[in-house]
């Protein structure tokens, strides 16, 4: 089994931190950091298999990588054939990039008694890269497009997503508190400079 290219998101989780060390205007983050993440999703070489294992019934979250100081984190979402997400809110800025696949994106805007689709549903395949937030466009539902094979996504938030409490929304835009976790209690070594790997 081919060993996987781990020095390509310890490069992302390095320079996504640097720039995070010299600004914090959101426009500046959310665009420097799609094209990093565009980068790293228009090569499928580094994702260990095990973090890329669907759930027969629902989707799973893996914790990638988490900043020390919770400035952000790297997770990869992994659909089964026609899984979905309620409509939700991430309620930080995020940025969402296709790895394997392809999802469904539909925007949403919540108000009082209702919840309306805005634009129409937009496919993103693998090297796509969208952005999420509050000042962008915050609430949403993803699906897999496809019913026959497994998608892969790599998510990356402002904060330590897995422990953010967020929000879905009902049909009449009533929320309803959750906090995601993650699908793993172990995260990739992406600091073992002992083994080389030419990326």
């Amino acid at each position: 089994m081919t060993q996987p290219n781990l020095p390509r998101l310890r490069d992302f989780v390095v320079n996504l931190a640097s720039l995070l060390d010299a600004t914090d205007d959101e426009a500046r983050i959310l665009e420097v950091g799609g094209g990093l993440l565009k980068d790293l999703v228009s090569h499928d070489d580094w994702l260990p298999d095990d973090y890329a294992v669907p759930d027969p019934t629902r989707y799973r979250q893996y914790l990638l990588h988490c900043d020390s100081l919770q400035r952000f984190s790297v997770v990869s979402f992994v659909w089964g054939p026609g899984q979905a997400t309620p409509v939700h809110d991430h309620t930080v800025w995020g940025l969402v990039g296709v790895l394997r696949g392809a999802e469904l994106a539909q925007a949403y805007e919540v108000a009082t008694g209702r919840l309306a689709p805005v634009g129409e549903v937009h496919r993103l395949s693998p090297g796509d890269v969208e952005a999420v937030s509050p000042t962008v466009g915050d609430v949403h539902r993803v699906a897999n497009a496809y019913d026959d094979r497994t998608s892969v996504s790599i998510h990356v938030y402002g904060a330590n997503i897995g422990a953010v409490s967020r929000h879905t929304f009902s049909a009449n835009g009533e929320p309803k508190t959750f906090i995601s976790g993650y699908s793993n209690t172990t995260v990739p070594n992406l600091w073992d400079a002992s083994q080389k790997t030419a990326s």
